[in-house]
């Protein structure tokens, strides 16, 4: 993508936000959010990216621009059982709101999440495979939002003729961190991994770097009715095995705690992802090895 005027919700999140900032080096791009992070909304504008504070959960979107190239949604809201409504209105009232205010794109990519699956096992998930409640025992609202959100973007992009794609993410991480960095840092506390019994406990672990080589075919996958598609790692990898690799750079050991109070494998079927964006490039040796060098450079100077 050059040259292209771009929205993305959300930027200050740990996938939206190295987005943003690379997509500003060739690109016209706005971020809107709250911006508590004053931290974060600084290192965007450093990076080119215009800032423009936004309440979701109102969905008041008069003062935003409205042509826009593309948009990218990673806007997402995950609070307790008593923020139903806000969650509800961040992640699925809001998607339509944005889609109608900007229903003259050329592409609308909705960022999803494999936490719509119901909970499968060993099973690699495909796109058509039956949706369910899997994140309750982490977020309350979690499944059940990004679900709605889902619905309200199909409908949406037929109603609005939008070409949309909606992107199931599975376990994004980078130097800006993700799951596998809270694994990095129980282990440092001598504390022990939580793995579901059903071991392994496999996923599909995508790089912020895949994930930025791989959007514009993901845009260019947009389509009405709206193009659904698993966005993960070419490769399954366990909790077990990144977290054992994870204490070998650390200089420790990985310990593990069977529980059941923690979600099992959710493990996708990359063959349509494959199809319309190709493979991912990143290993996720060398990624979880960045990811180390980049929150913790005194562990690989040892």
């Amino acid at each position: 993508m050059k040259d292209a005027r771009v929205l993305v919700t959300g930027p200050t999140g740990q996938v939206a936000l190295p987005l943003a900032t690379t997509l500003a080096r060739d690109n016209e791009v706005w971020g809107v959010a709250r911006f508590k992070d004053e931290s974060a909304k600084q290192r965007l504008e450093g990076a080119g990216v215009k800032c423009m504070p936004v309440d979701l959960a109102a969905g008041d979107f008069d003062a935003l621009p409205s042509d826009f190239d593309y948009v990218l949604n990673f806007a997402v809201s995950h609070g307790s059982p008593d923020d139903t409504d806000r969650d509800m209105a961040i992640n699925a009232e809001a998607t339509g709101l944005l889609m109608h205010h900007c229903r003259s794109a050329k592409a609308f990519l909705h960022c999803s999440s494999t936490a719509v699956y119901h909970p499968a096992g060993h099973h690699p998930l495909k796109e058509t495979d039956p949706l369910g409640d899997s994140h309750r025992m982490w977020f309350a609202t979690y499944s059940v939002c990004k679900i709605a959100a889902e619905g309200v973007a199909r409908t949406t992009a037929r109603l609005e003729d939008l070409p949309t794609t909606i992107a199931r993410l599975n376990v994004p991480y980078g130097d800006n961190g993700g799951w596998p960095a809270f694994h990095l840092e129980m282990i440092l506390a001598d504390q022990p991994v939580p793995v579901h019994p059903d071991a392994p406990n496999l996923f599909n672990p995508i790089h912020d770097d895949d994930i930025a080589r791989q959007l514009d075919a993901m845009l260019d996958a947009a389509s009405v009715p709206a193009t659904i598609v698993n966005w993960g790692g070419s490769k399954q990898v366990s909790i077990e095995d990144w977290s054992a690799y994870l204490g070998e750079l650390a200089g420790r050991e990985a310990k593990f705690a069977a529980t059941d109070q923690t979600i099992g494998s959710v493990t996708v079927d990359t063959t349509k992802m494959h199809e319309l964006v190709g493979e991912t490039l990143v290993d996720w040796r060398d990624g979880y090895r960045r990811m180390v060098a980049a929150l913790h450079p005194e562990l690989l100077k040892k």
